[in-house]
């Protein structure tokens, strides 16, 4: 073979190398800016210690704010978009007695008490993801409401029949979420 030959070859072996890993960075951009995940750390310790579904933390998050912790309409604050008086709240019950609101701006503790109140929201509904993803978002006497509602009726509650379109849209939303994080993000999450 010729040394022109020889470089022709070298020149495209370079070109298709340097197109494969523009491919792979442009594939992992575009995976960042449509599912984005930041602190997964922090999601995977806090997980661990409520008892979580990773994904479904990561999932409200992405929902919430998608990962952008700017401060709601309403005051709720960080990337859990928690309520002060909801933290509030959940300090009491936990035992928190050093929380101030501006406490809600570190990802660490902002994820702790959204993951708090997630395992709180699970228990109070048996275990039910939807209901509980629901009350996290409309609240808790809403949900319970219309869980009476349907009950008397003889039926569960479907996400269909929330009666709050942004309610039902966020369960929507927060569901499918959670399954992309996990098909997603496996490792970075811990999932096995």
């Amino acid at each position: 073979m010729s040394r022109r030959t020889l470089r022709r070859i070298a020149t495209l072996a370079v070109a298709v190398l340097f197109a494969a890993v523009l491919a792979t960075m442009l594939r992992q951009a575009t995976r960042n800016l449509a599912l984005p995940l930041t602190d997964a750390s922090i999601i995977r310790e806090q997980a661990a210690e409520k008892q979580l579904d990773p994904a479904l933390i990561a999932a409200v998050i992405y929902a919430e704010t998608k990962f952008d912790p700017r401060p709601s309409s309403a005051g709720a604050q960080g990337l859990m978009q928690i309520l002060p008086s909801t933290a509030y709240y959940l300090a009491h019950l936990s035992g928190g007695v050093t929380f101030t609101a501006s406490d809600l701006a570190d990802p660490s503790v902002n994820v702790a008490y959204g993951s708090y109140y997630l395992r709180y929201l699970l228990d109070h509904y048996d275990g039910n993801e939807m209901l509980a993803v629901a009350a996290y978002n409309g609240g808790m006497g809403n949900v319970d409401a219309w869980v009476a509602r349907a009950q008397a009726s003889g039926r569960q509650l479907s996400v269909g029949e929330i009666p709050f379109a942004q309610t039902r849209e966020y369960v929507r939303r927060v569901l499918g979420a959670e399954r992309a994080y996990r098909a997603t993000y496996p490792r970075a999450l811990g999932i096995s």
